[in-house]
């Protein structure tokens, strides 16, 4: 069999379903094998593109997306999605191209160590060297890449290697089993939250699981102590739960912390140090800290738990819910002050009129508009913070937002990765334009492949979390403004219907409409930011400090 051919087998023999990418020569075999395949080719615009939407399918699915490039700019376009997927622990495996490795008639044209150089940015980087190692690479690759803590890996498939032949066949995945925690750990966390005054949930990404997420629901329920959640851990419990008090978008001086401060045991459920930590320990005086994950805790300046739950979440969860001895808690406590004061901060300004929009405004608008399951993918800016924050996940996966590396122009491809997924739920892409415009030419490859996308362009016309931070910082306002498209008329160049709002009342009719039409949709929104600095490092400070 062709190398081409097995390696295609291989996929198939994984559960791949779609490949996001963008071939080039040294593919030309392999796309020949993927043409007979039921393997589905999403061709975008761009590899940093692909990469996001191959990321985010692995986030929704648990299965490793696969991105694929041609060899030396096209791979080195992926690798800020490389790190996008390493970071925020989604699996994902990146298929790029090489010249052959056995002769070469174009001595070091567009050759670069991309294997070296994915190295610190995966879980696993390797070239296949040999058409018999096709099976054995790719069953690697995917074992690593979805296996805990989830994360990106690469291979590289050079051109002379496509075209052996080979006898050998896919390798099956094996049956395996999580691992679970030792009996002493889990006995000194019933101990610890046994005798507490105020425990407290803090859940992470981590605990985005299937099992997971029952599981706590079902802990919560039973104990009834309250929880927070990290940005990328919103919607793992329903933020409708009235335990719920807040999200950690701030870095600090929000009423979640006030939370954190006050409470004397801290259940840490799948959060590590690559998101940016809710509090820092080093201030954290006499409070216990308990590590509840998959793997250790990586202990950081910020971090450092005194015990720690190392195995298979959703089952640690039971076994400590199990052993707990629960009576009923005062609903009047200074937790319930917290949630009591942090929602009635969320609901200022959900209806007011200014133009151009207000934040809290359109928050408040686009929760309206998405029904339960509907999903948000937020791309990187100061928006994303007032969403985090104010936006009420109510399932998990419903608000997709990278708290990790952070990268501004994924918020439209994983808005479309989402679509893919999800082809009968509402999705919304929110993105700043500054954001926007860095992968805006997905835009023709969303109409492409018809999907049906509401794509949300929050203009002010700068980098306004810089901005804000310079500000914030003393400095003067410098080298952050800059034109954009008339967005209306881009988004109609590429086939797509474009929509301004012209009145903060304008955004719910335009959203529903767009909605109910059916195909690619932008909206123009003019944003007013003139208040992030007083409301964010001031007036919630100011507030919280009063409980």
């Amino acid at each position: 069999m062709k190398a081409s051919d097995l390696f295609v087998k291989s996929l198939e023999n994984e559960e791949v379903e779609m490949i996001f990418g963008i071939p080039g020569e040294e593919n030309l075999d392999f796309l020949e094998s993927l043409s007979d395949s039921n393997i589905r080719l999403v061709l975008t615009r761009h590899e940093q593109a692909a990469g996001f939407m191959a990321a985010t399918y692995g986030r929704l699915t648990g299965k490793a997306g696969v991105a694929l490039s041609t060899l030396g700019p096209g791979a080195t376009n992926l690798m800020t999605a490389a790190a996008y997927a390493n970071l925020g622990a989604m699996p994902m495996v990146m298929i790029t191209g090489q010249k052959p490795i056995k002769s070469s008639k174009q001595g070091q044209f567009q050759i670069v160590d991309v294997v070296d150089t994915m190295q610190p940015l995966t879980k696993f980087s390797r070239a296949i060297e040999s058409g018999d190692r096709v099976p054995a690479s790719i069953r690697e690759a995917f074992r690593i890449a979805q296996e805990e803590r989830p994360g990106a890996a690469h291979l590289e498939f050079p051109e002379d290697i496509a075209q052996e032949n080979s006898e050998h066949a896919p390798i099956d995945p094996s049956d395996s089993r999580r691992p679970v925690a030792e009996e002493k750990s889990v006995k000194r966390a019933v101990e610890a939250l046994q005798t507490a005054e105020r425990p407290l949930l803090l859940v992470g990404a981590g605990a985005n699981r299937k099992r997971t997420c029952v599981r706590l629901r079902q802990f919560v329920e039973k104990t009834g102590i309250p929880f927070v959640t990290t940005q990328m851990g919103k919607g793992v419990i329903s933020d409708e739960d009235p335990r719920w008090l807040g999200t950690a978008a701030l870095s600090s001086g929000d009423f979640v912390h006030r939370a954190i401060e006050s409470a004397d045991v801290i259940l840490n459920i799948g959060h590590d140090v690559v998101e940016k930590p809710p509090f820092l320990m080093s201030n954290m005086g006499e409070r216990t800290v308990i590590h509840l994950n998959f793997t250790s805790a990586e202990i950081d300046p910020v971090y450092f738990p005194q015990i720690e739950v190392i195995g298979d979440i959703a089952t640690s969860i039971n076994r400590i819910g199990s052993a707990l001895e629960c009576g009923e808690r005062n609903p009047d406590d200074f937790f319930g002050k917290v949630r009591e004061a942090m929602l009635e901060h969320i609901e200022r300004g959900a209806d007011d009129d200014r133009f151009p929009v207000y934040p809290q405004r359109l928050v408040a608008d686009v929760r309206k508009v998405m029904p339960r399951d509907g999903m948000i993918a937020l791309d990187n800016g100061i928006y994303k913070l007032w969403f985090a924050r104010n936006y009420r996940a109510l399932l998990p996966n419903t608000v997709l937002l990278d708290n990790a590396l952070a990268s501004m122009g994924a918020g439209l491809p994983s808005a479309m990765g989402a679509k893919l997924v999800h082809p009968d739920r509402r999705v919304m892409a929110i993105c700043g334009d500054g954001g926007f415009m860095m992968n805006s030419a997905e835009l023709e490859t969303a109409v492409r492949l018809g999907l049906d996308l509401v794509v949300v362009i929050l203009r002010d016309d700068a980098l306004g979390m810089i901005k804000w931070k310079q500000e914030d910082m003393g400095f003067d306002d410098y080298g952050l403004d800059f034109g954009n498209p008339d967005f209306v008329k881009y988004a109609e160049a590429y086939g797509a219907h474009g929509h301004r709002v012209e009145a903060a009342g304008d955004f719910i009719d335009l959203a529903e409409t767009a909605f109910e039409a059916g195909g690619v949709h932008v909206i123009d929104v003019p944003m007013d930011y003139s208040e992030n600095d007083r409301i964010l490092n001031h007036e919630i400070g100011e507030l919280a400090a009063e409980l």
